[in-house]
């Protein structure tokens, strides 16, 4: 099993093991507050107990996104599911809003008919302080095992239990109000706690929304893999480094600086090397490495400069006049120009070296716009090994 299929494996069992437990402590709160609230004639319990329900509604919500999240990529969702979560959170935010609009809907018309709030029944007080304790003990068992497995929306689920039992506090000093004789702390206890509802639905609605158009990881966490990539052998420097949200996972795209003279193999080598360091990082996801020889932020490559079946055919027809080939041509496109290397077969004899100062290589730089063309041969190719050795012509400068 990969590292990021045990890891997706943990989340799914803390969140199916912390949603069940907060399932079953909210079902018996719901009840306990609900009933008691209206024997007790308080609106501050009643709209506590609503809140509870709504609690229930968000774990569903919570185990919904969950098994979904976690399905592996597909035709249709080739970076996996991991938004899933955002959309949850995005519904979960819309749902707390409308209860706590909800709230301070009902509340603001017990304030406006005063005379018909009925005096508070003690027992609302204990179902009050008993709710309070057992959010406040849920919360802690939630975020300690959210923050382990590092779930955004677990986390923001175990916040939501913290609260609840706030809003259970405000509760209790409410029906504390009302016992004593200002019967109006009930019913703004309970717009408080609709406020309190409705602004965690916006905090939750809002990052959902953020991250679902993209946002990026924040600046400490981009500078670590900014980092990361530049301690990689063979990378110069690291720009254009961006990322992307994708639920509690993160894509990074990067351009990396190696140097301009080696092969392609080897650039590809050295990005699979950073690709692999990103991936250490438990929070990404994927990454895409592009290598650059040059940073080309600051200096990109002239336009226009010549294909390499162009200077190939105008090197060939150069050589071919004095019948000579060429092994190997490699080209280097940098901000200074075009660089030509020209490696010639092993077995060209000494009259055919010296028809090289025939050729007419100022033209053929000026007609390619290079930069500079260079000649070497390979003199001895032993079993894996190649030697070669500049040749020199005049007529090159």
């Amino acid at each position: 099993m990969s590292q990021s299929t045990a890891r997706a494996a943990e989340k799914q069992d803390v969140a199916r093991k912390t949603t069940f437990a907060s399932i079953a402590v909210n079902s018996v709160l719901m009840v306990a507050q609900i009933f008691v609230g209206m024997f007790a004639h308080s609106q501050a319990l009643i709209a506590d107990g609503i809140h509870s329900l709504s609690d229930l509604v968000s774990d569903f919500i919570v185990l919904l996104a969950n098994r979904h999240s976690t399905a592996a990529p597909d035709d249709d969702h080739n970076y996996g599911h991991n938004r899933y979560e955002t959309v949850a959170s995005l519904f979960l935010g819309a749902l707390l809003i409308t209860v706590g609009v909800g709230m301070l809907w009902r509340a603001g018309e017990r304030i406006t008919n005063l005379q018909d709030i009925p005096e508070v029944h003690a027992s609302a007080l204990i179902v009050a302080v008993f709710v309070l304790i057992s959010k406040e003990l849920l919360f802690r068992y939630m975020l300690r095992a959210a923050e382990r497995v590092r779930s955004a929306l677990l986390i923001a689920n175990a916040w939501h239990a913290r609260s609840d039992a706030a809003s259970s506090l405000v509760v209790a000093i409410g029906i504390i109000g009302s016992m004593a004789g200002w019967r109006l702390l009930d019913p703004i206890a309970a717009a408080i706690v609709g406020f309190m509802v409705a602004r965690m639905g916006w905090t939750f609605g809002w990052d959902a929304l953020q991250d679902l158009s993209d946002r990026a990881l924040d600046q400490a966490e981009t500078e670590k893999l900014r980092m990361l990539l530049r301690a990689t052998p063979g990378v110069r420097d690291v720009h254009e480094l961006r990322t992307r949200k994708m639920g509690d996972l993160a894509i990074v795209d990067a351009h990396i600086l190696v140097d301009p003279l080696i092969s392609v193999s080897e650039g590809h080598y050295i990005a699979e090397l950073a690709r692999a360091r990103l991936l250490t990082n438990t929070h990404i996801l994927d990454s895409l490495i592009h290598v650059d020889p040059e940073n080309d932020e600051i200096n990109p490559p002239p336009p226009r400069m010549p294909t390499r079946s162009t200077v190939s055919d105008a090197i060939s027809a150069v050589l071919g006049a004095h019948g000579l080939t060429y092994s190997a041509l490699n080209l280097h496109y940098l901000s200074s120009g075009l660089d030509i290397d020209v490696t010639l077969p092993a077995d060209l004899s000494d009259g055919q070296l010296a028809s090289l100062e025939l050729g007419d290589f100022d033209a053929l730089k000026r007609k390619l716009g290079a930069r500079e063309i260079r000649f070497s041969r390979t003199v001895r190719n032993g079993p894996g090994i190649v030697i070669t050795e500049s040749i020199a012509v005049s007529r090159l400068d």
